[in-house]
């Protein structure tokens, strides 16, 4: 039957079926079409013609459906029917029944596809204007068929024709974006790149020098040799190891505390009784003492201390409770002391043991330091903290203050937290990801622990979402105390101060662009509206300024809502010095740049810059905790204290003298786009609850005054709490931590959450910990995820410090690890950029390396401190010293961690053998930043770098990377991409193509010999077939070697002497020498075709038939030379692949049915080479001439193949 519309009308669709015409209605159309099953389609203007096809049976028809494509006006419509390989490949090229994600189809599926419906393409197609009532109703079957996903055009539109569509699209409630030429209708959310669209995806043709692929060859078959002689006792070995690693795995008793025994016990709770009683003795001794009566009467004097009964007795009632407590009521000091004090005095002071979690590493120690004093001990007594890589805690500790990140590794090994009474999570108002994560834990922990008391706390309102998700806990109130505080928005900024807002004076100058790109900054102000000044917009415009005078009416008509305005802060701070009471100013600024910027301009003011005048201190998350105590100590008499701080001074800790605040209105904070996997690190407005927290900063010792630098109109417009970190950042650590806890499924754990992630987010995480090893394809842990688990950093730079201890190059591979984990040490002053540049270039040595840079940077700071020139050395090179003292801490501390896994012994020296090796180290890196990558296209004036989620992308301008006119290999790695505007790649190192082979994820043979393909086929690679069965044998070695080292720590890499010089050669040797090459078509394999012997063009007639393997002998007798030989091997699936092996060359075949078809095939592959015909060389050639010359024989025994039937 065929089908096709002759007319339509608003209510009938008219179809031919032969002789007759069918009146339809349009609603009916989609039920017509499902009764006649067997249709394809051509385009007829922009409509669908269904054709039956006479040449196809139904299998076929069903084999061309199920790959989920159907063509569309010379496009596809792409449904839900996913292709059988979809769950192997990687994360962001899987269809997504949710969100629209592509999957790569399979080869012979996509292009059957199109040969059958390639004749669509040709026909001529109407303007998009004329025919919008064709595309409603395309777009209208889309919606009403549940198995399609979207539509693809590809189909010529301007501009305006795809405005028009895409707003038809919109009233419709589909998504519509355009990919170059390509214009995609989905139901669901699609990307901002699509690399299945991209005709130039990378396609890389490797080549390396024929002398190098032999010496390499050599090394492995010496290697091979040296196995098979010990394959028996290697294969028990590893079974043994193999079964203790899943014990690991999967004992629920792993590292837990046993139950002491009987006797033990009772000894143990004698010593418990008499160290509590000594407890309360000391414990009313201070209280009786002068010292201890003053710091009571303080204490007494905070709002907490009305409610200590209450506190206690809910506590002992309720297994649950939260408290909330305004800032000062001294429920963070407070409420842990109560419940100490009460369980000594209760003589039960030795069996409590009380955890408190701080959010930030400065809250825990200041609190506890302050604990201890109002206790009169000294720190590490009763009272302990403990942060990651640095603690003060005694045996006698009883309160502990740690970080939420401490307490989740202690559940690692104790996974009931046997002994400990009390834990007390404080600021779960701030709703971070850590938090949120141990409240999950911790509910499913409580039914097991019943005497276990959980005691939640917020310095905000909201207490009901939590004590909702814990069953209705009961909730307690501290009212607190504060003075009132004065709040004054912009609009009442700029009529006290006089200060009148242009377009140049809100340029914040961080000491990076000439002023000339200022000013063209400001030109562009207006031109783009970015995310957070289009989230205001709507206020300003309802905004009604007219109380004001018109200079303040003019400048707020200028503001810009992007801008920190550090000129306005420069004003603000000097009116209140010069006009205001004395008192502490705590200034909000939104990360260390704006506050190293920020206080480089202040200093350089006379006023604000005076030492005498003004105590000017920064106080950061990052800084070493000597100089974040500063910020606690009063000034001199006269001296005005000024503090520059992040979002943390809101909760977690507290200035006591401050009395003014300046408020910027943003915080800087990473958001994850999960559709493009892509982190954006972007300002963006504060909450309501988070200015109203700030505000009270102010009013702690007296009135005080907050200067909000934004109108009040944004104010109003803020949301009323921030979004759980949980919602906005990559979750691939969580999810580590989830598998290393043994919680179950990722997904069903994580939905339990307050307000669980999104599904792609997930998804998105636990694809990346496969692709980098941690987990395997059931989602398990692997024995590198076990490693990596036990290492308090990203599990990339986990897994890069783990194979540089196992690769013996570790002090390299460190310093890498800490400088990822640290700020930038590279500064870059304002009036000396062009020099700090070259610097760093220096470093870099022309390795296109900012890794390998940091490294040199680092040692050469090293050697300059032995001879006490480090400053000097900082202060020549433009590099922080401080940075670096920090980096030098990381990597002590990361030498004792890697030790405690077993993979690094006491000898410094020996974990350093190879760390000159630069081309090891790159490798390295390139292991454990993998799969962030990018393709190097060095064009005539310009570099195109392509990622495979977002397509083209740029470099950040201080990369050693970004200032060179070309780079020499095709590949870069990258640590992180962040989304500003554009999307920018952050740290880089080049590699080569057989470092991202060997080092990268795993690889799979593509359709043709030679033909390897990574990250499910987004990467391609052509090249000789012994050299891909050589990039493939040594992968699959070198992974096992690095298996074997994680499961037995103890193991020497050096017994592998051949294969690690093998691997060490190919590296360091391949010059990239290949080429990009695009749009490469890989011959499709029939599907269900009869298997015939293989026949070689132009050989019919020949000596030998139909029969290429007499063929092959006759032309090498003719030749002198020896007969070929053949090795087959049966594989899984029961087919037969065969090499055949001649003049020190093989050639292998394709999969055949039987093992006669398998040798004729190899042989019709090496006669194809040899007549300059086969389709993986580049040109043809006439190999018979060149290379059919007589060897001697031991030549052409020596030579051995890579191929699988050879080495399985």
């Amino acid at each position: 039957m065929s089908l096709g519309p002759t007319t339509t009308t608003s209510s009938l669709a008219l179809f031919k079926t032969h002789n007759k015409t069918i009146a339809v209605k349009p609603p009916l159309l989609l039920g017509f079409f499902a009764r006649h099953r067997t249709y394809r389609t051509h385009n007829v203007g922009f409509w669908n013609v269904y054709r039956a096809p006479r040449h196809l049976s139904c299998r076929e028809l069903t084999c061309l459906s199920s790959s989920g494509t159907v063509e569309v006006d010379g496009g596809q419509r792409r449904q839900r029917h996913r292709h059988k390989g979809a769950a192997t490949l990687p994360f962001w090229q899987q269809q997504s029944l949710n969100y629209g994600r592509y999957a790569y189809q399979d080869v012979s599926s996509s292009e059957d596809s199109d040969r059958e419906l390639g004749s669509s393409r040709k026909e001529a197609c109407g303007s998009t204007l004329d025919n919008i009532d064709e595309w409603r109703w395309k777009l209208t079957m889309l919606l009403r068929n549940e198995n399609e996903q979207e539509v693809v055009s590809r189909e010529k539109k301007d501009r305006r024709d795809f405005d028009q569509l895409s707003a038809l699209a919109a009233r419709m409630g589909l998504y519509c974006r355009q990919y170059s030429k390509v214009v995609v209708f989905s139901k669901a959310p699609l990307p901002n790149y699509r690399s299945d669209l991209d005709t130039k995806r990378p396609q890389r043709e490797v080549i390396i020098p024929y002398g190098l692929q032999s010496e390499v060859d050599y090394h492995l078959r010496a290697h091979h040799s040296r196995k098979s002689s010990s394959r028996e006792g290697l294969s028990d070995n590893l079974l043994s190891r193999s079964s203790s690693r899943d014990s690991i795995v999967s004992d629920e008793r792993f590292n837990e505390q046993q139950e002491p025994s009987g006797r033990r016990s009772v000894a143990m709770e004698k010593i418990l009784r008499q160290k509590s009683l000594n407890m309360l003795d000391q414990q009313q001794k201070w209280q009786e003492s002068p010292e201890g009566q003053k710091m009571l009467e303080l204490r007494k004097s905070l709002p907490a201390y009305k409610e200590r009964e209450a506190l206690l007795k809910v506590i002992s009632e309720n297994q649950v409770v939260v408290v909330s407590g305004e800032t000062g009521c001294g429920k963070t000091t407070q409420l842990p002391q109560y419940i100490l004090e009460s369980e000594i005095e209760a003589a039960h002071g030795a069996f409590c043991n009380i955890i408190c979690t701080q959010p930030r590493r400065i809250s825990a120690m200041s609190v506890s330091e302050r604990v201890a004093a109002e206790r009169g001990e000294a720190l590490g007594e009763s009272v302990g903290y403990k942060v990651r890589l640095e603690g003060m805690k005694g045996r006698d500790t009883r309160l502990l203050f740690c970080t939420t990140g401490i307490l989740l590794r202690r559940l690692l090994v104790d996974r009931t937290l046997k002994g400990v009474t009390h834990v007390i999570v404080d600021e779960i108002h701030e709703r971070g990801m850590n938090e949120d994560f141990l409240l999950i834990v911790l509910k499913e922990l409580l039914p097991r622990r019943p005497e276990l008391r959980l005691i939640l706390m917020s310095a905000t309102l909201n207490a009901e979402l939590f004590s909702s998700f814990f069953g209705g806990a009961p909730t307690m109130h501290i009212p607190g105390f504060t003075y009132p505080v004065r709040a004054l928005f912009l609009e009442n900024i700029l009529e006290i101060t006089g200060y009148r807002l242009t377009q140049y004076n809100q340029i914040d100058d961080y000491g990076q662009e000439k002023s000339w790109k200022m000013q063209k900054q400001a030109q562009s102000v207006g031109k783009r509206k970015s995310q957070i000044a289009s989230s205001v917009e709507d206020a300003l415009e309802a905004a009604d300024f007219r109380d004001y005078n018109p200079k303040t009416r003019e400048s707020l008509s200028v503001w810009n809502p992007d801008s920190i305005g550090f000129n306005l802060i420069e004003c603000v701070l000097c009116h209140i010095i010069r006009k205001e009471r004395p008192g502490a100013i705590l200034v909000f600024m939104t990360g260390w740049d704006d506050i190293n910027s920020l206080k480089d301009q202040l200093q350089s003011h006379p006023l604000l810059g005076d030492p005498s005048r003004v105590l000017l201190l920064a106080c950061h998350g990052s800084m070493p905790s000597n100089e974040q105590k500063l910020i606690f100590d009063k000034p001199e008499d006269g001296v005005r204290k000024i503090v520059l701080a992040t979002n943390m001074a809101e909760t977690s800790i507290t200035i006591n003298d401050v009395v003014f605040v300046v408020d910027c209105g943003k915080a800087k904070e990473t958001s994850y786009d999960a559709l493009n996997n892509t982190p954006c690190l972007l300002p963006s407005w504060i909450s309501k609850a988070a200015a109203r927290q700030r505000r009270g900063r102010a009013g702690r010792v007296q009135p005080g005054e907050c200067y909000h630098l934004y109108p009040r109109c944004v104010y109003d417009a803020f949301s009323d709490y921030q979004l759980p970190e949980l919602l906005r950042t990559p979750l691939q650590s969580l999810c580590l931590q989830i598998k290393s806890l043994r919680l179950g499924s990722i997904s069903e754990f994580l939905s339990k959450a307050l307000q669980p992630p999104e599904p792609l987010s997930v998804q998105n995480a636990v694809e990346y910990l496969k692709i980098i090893g941690a987990l395997d394809e059931d989602e398990n842990l692997t024995s590198l995820g076990h490693n990596l688990s036990m290492l308090p950093v990203e599990p990339k730079l986990g897994k890069m410090l783990i194979l540089g201890a196992i690769f013996n190059c570790l002090d390299p591979v460190m310093t890498v690890v800490a400088g990822l984990s640290s700020r930038d040490p590279f500064l870059m002053p304002f009036d000396k950029k062009d020099l700090a540049e070259s610097a760093k270039a220096q470093f870099s040595a022309r390795e296109y390396s900012d890794h390998l840079a940091l490294v040199r940077a680092y040692e050469g700071w090293k050697e300059a401190e032995r001879e006490q020139s480090g400053y000097e050395y900082c202060w020549r090179n433009f590099l922080s010293a401080q940075t670096l003292k920090a980096i030098d801490s990381l990597r002590k501390q990361f030498f004792y961690l890697l030790k405690d896994t077993g993979l690094v012994d006491r000898d410094r020296e020996s974990c350093n053998t190879w760390s000159h090796d630069e081309h090891l180290i790159r490798a390295i890196i390139c292991a454990g930043l993998f799969p962030g990558l990018c393709s190097v296209m060095n064009k005539e004036r310009s570099i195109v770098l392509k990622t495979m989620e977002d397509g083209q992308v740029l470099l950040y301008s201080n990369s050693v990377n970004a200032g060179v006119p070309k780079i020499p290999y095709p590949w870069l790695v990258f640590n992180e991409k962040v989304k500003v505007n554009s999307v920018f790649l952050r740290d880089s190192t080049a590699v080569s193509d057989s470092v991202l082979l060997l080092f990268g994820g795993s690889i799979t043979r593509g359709g043709l010999d030679g033909h390897l393909k990574m990250l499910g086929g987004y990467l391609e690679f052509f090249m000789k077939p012994a050299l891909a069965e050589t990039y493939i044998y040594l992968k699959k070695e070198l992974d096992e070697l690095i298996q074997m080292k994680l499961l037995d720590p103890k193991l020497d890499i050096q017994s592998h002497p051949e294969l690690l010089s093998a691997l060490r050669l190919l590296v360091s040797g391949d010059q990239c020498e290949g080429k990009f090459v695009f749009g490469r078509q890989i011959p499709t394999p029939k599907k269900a075709k009869k298997e015939i012997p293989p026949v070689v063009k132009g050989s019919n007639n020949g000596s030998g038939g139909n029969n290429s393997k007499n063929h092959l002998q006759t032309l090498l007798a003719r030749a002198g030379h020896e007969s070929p030989t053949y090795k087959t091997k049966q594989l899984k699936n029961n087919q037969f692949r065969s090499t055949v092996i001649f003049n020190g060359l093989d050639f292998a075949g394709s999969p055949c049915s039987s093992k006669k078809l398998a040798e004729k095939d190899a042989a019709s592959q090496a006669l194809l080479w040899l007549q300059g015909e086969n389709h993986s060389s580049s040109s043809n050639v006439d190999h018979m001439s060149m290379l059919l010359k007589k060897t001697s024989k031991k030549k052409s025994q020596n030579r051995k193949s890579f191929q699988d039937a050879k080495w399985g």
